[in-house]
């Protein structure tokens, strides 16, 4: 089961935002406290440590007209990076950005894979329960 924590509603390219990028738009906009900042600045220095930028390996894994709607999703062994995600969700909470986790066993055709992760473009870009999934039940 992959797992992923997002927006619930799709940004801009139909792509549901990523627990990084909502937490990266409020600390880019200094809309976090001293220790929100921090504990954000901190949190990205560890997970860019802990594991590669598929952006650094491929530039074009994200790139919109090769694969739409490409998101990454964390592997289910990846327990020490999902340990630290729940700082990132108490941030958001603090600042009223909603950011649900999602599970799939089969989130889309892969484009990049490491240890702890995928890339992947939806089976059906056009479909809405291929890029709006359903949140897990906790």
């Amino acid at each position: 089961m992959y797992i992923r924590f997002q927006s619930p509603e799709p940004g801009r390219r139909g792509v549901h935002t990523g627990v990084f990028g909502l937490t990266n738009m409020l600390g880019r906009a200094g809309e976090l406290s001293s220790d929100e900042h921090r504990d954000w600045r901190a949190g990205n220095d560890w997970f860019n440590a802990a594991y590669p930028d598929p952006s650094d390996v491929d530039p074009s894994v994200y790139d919109e007209e090769l694969h739409p709607r490409a998101t990454a999703w964390f592997k289910p062994s990846a327990t020490h990076l999902l340990d630290r995600v729940p700082r990132y969700l108490e941030i958001l909470e603090a600042h009223d950005v909603r950011c649900v986790r999602v599970e799939s066993e089969d989130p889309g055709r892969v484009v990049y894979e490491d240890d702890v992760q995928v890339v992947v473009v939806p089976h059906d870009p056009d479909a809405p329960t291929s890029f709006h999934p359903q949140p897990a039940v906790p």
